[in-house]
């Protein structure tokens, strides 16, 4: 009897510590969208946005805009919103305003793993928060980027997992207009044979072929259609 017992202890132990193996599911949602303003490249003008929170088991994590991107059935990434103090040094020592001036602003793309809940922001080479427009394609992002110094515009695709950009390709100067997303529309992705086309304003357009992670100049001379 007692063996029988020693037994039925040691198989509900191991029934448990499988159990215990098995990660814990996590529920991640969007909660409703807000109305908002962030300014312009001047400051002078304030610009609609539409801002919604992300949970993670009920518990406010970030806060996203736009469409979310679904890389796998574990995977997604979504675009992150987020808000600055823009008080003044002489207004906060106005002892009747120590309230914050929270100012909205877009960041960058956030990449949400479903399982373990966990949420990273992407390293996206000369990304510019304000200019760059992103198009997704499978783990693939392509978008315009602007250097530090805001005196050059690149075409950039990068892919999820990749510290370097797979291209990088000099596409002149940024117009640095005072709307956003205004360097290039998003770039135009093809599946068969997988090809992207960048339009940076009223520039030649540039269409790049990618082969297992091997990117190959296509046509970076024709002309824009007109």
């Amino acid at each position: 009897m007692l063996r029988k017992l020693s037994l039925l202890f040691v198989v509900l132990c191991f029934a448990w510590s499988q159990c215990a193996a098995v990660p814990k599911p996590h529920v991640i949602t969007f909660g409703k969208w807000i109305s908002a303003k962030w300014p312009n490249a001047t400051g002078q003008k304030l610009l609609d946005l539409k801002v919604r929170p992300l949970f993670v088991d009920t518990r406010l994590k970030e806060y996203t805009t736009g469409t979310p991107h679904e890389l796998t059935d574990r995977l997604f990434v979504v675009r992150r919103a987020f808000r600055v103090n823009d008080a003044l040094p002489t207004e906060n020592a106005n002892a009747n305003a120590n309230a914050p001036r929270w100012q909205w602003q877009r960041g960058g793309w956030l990449l949400v793993d479903r399982l373990t809940g966990r949420i990273s922001q992407l390293n996206l080479p000369e990304f510019d928060p304000f200019y760059s427009t992103a198009s997704w394609y499978r783990d693939y992002i392509a978008y315009c980027g602007v250097s530090e110094d805001g005196k050059k515009l690149y075409a950039v695709v990068a892919q999820i997992g990749r510290r370097k950009a797979i291209l990088k390709k000099d596409a002149g100067e940024p117009a640095a207009a005072d709307d956003p997303d205004s360097e290039c529309p998003p770039p135009v992705w093809e599946r068969t044979p997988i090809r992207v086309t960048f339009q940076p304003g009223d520039k030649p357009k540039l269409v790049f072929s990618i082969r297992s992670r091997v990117v190959d100049v296509v046509n970076d001379a024709e002309e824009p259609e007109q």
